[in-house]
């Protein structure tokens, strides 16, 4: 069995048994109890979003080849304007580190770089470099628009927000 496998394993046995302490070492109280996801999206701060973000959305944990294929779907799924915004906020934390839209626009062979204009497909490229190239971006982009998580399938994706959200939930078996 591959540590990959075992990881998944360990992850599914401690939803089976209710151990959600393994996750960040926060108890439930100390974290607001969340109807769903949307319902964290809505009334959790940035800094819980971009903490537990941090903790599982890193290509150390959920490789570039597993994880491009989910955003792209993803990505497909929101509505054009979170789409625009989740764009738009991909240029203005790349920009801050030096790289311009019009340079990401050629380097990502994007459609445009008017964040308004592009194509599901662009927003998938620029996420997917992010991800890979610059993952503390991508968790910054994920805490500030976190419509996009609930639409991740990835069974892995899938187990450790199912943990988080037991959390969340306060399940304790």
């Amino acid at each position: 069995m591959s540590s990959s496998d075992k990881y998944k394993q360990q992850i599914m046995e401690d939803l089976a048994d209710g151990n959600v302490e393994s996750l960040g070492g926060q108890s439930s109280s100390s974290s607001g109890q969340y109807d769903n996801f949307d319902d964290f999206a809505q009334r959790s701060s940035r800094d819980e979003r971009r903490n537990i973000f941090s903790q599982m959305l890193h290509p150390s944990k959920i490789s570039h080849e597993q994880m491009e294929p989910e955003l792209k779907q993803a990505i497909n799924k929101i509505k054009p304007n979170e789409r625009d915004d989740v764009a738009r906020e991909f240029f203005k934390q790349l920009k801050e580190r030096g790289l311009s839209d019009r340079q990401l626009e050629k380097q990502l062979h994007l459609s445009t770089h008017n964040p308004k204009r592009m194509k599901a497909d662009d927003v998938g490229k620029l996420a997917s470099f992010a991800y890979h190239s610059h993952p503390d971006i991508f968790q910054e982009v994920m805490a500030d628009q976190p419509a996009l998580m609930k639409f991740l399938s990835n069974p892995m994706v899938g187990a450790i927000m199912g943990a988080v959200a037991s959390k969340w939930m306060g399940k304790h078996h």
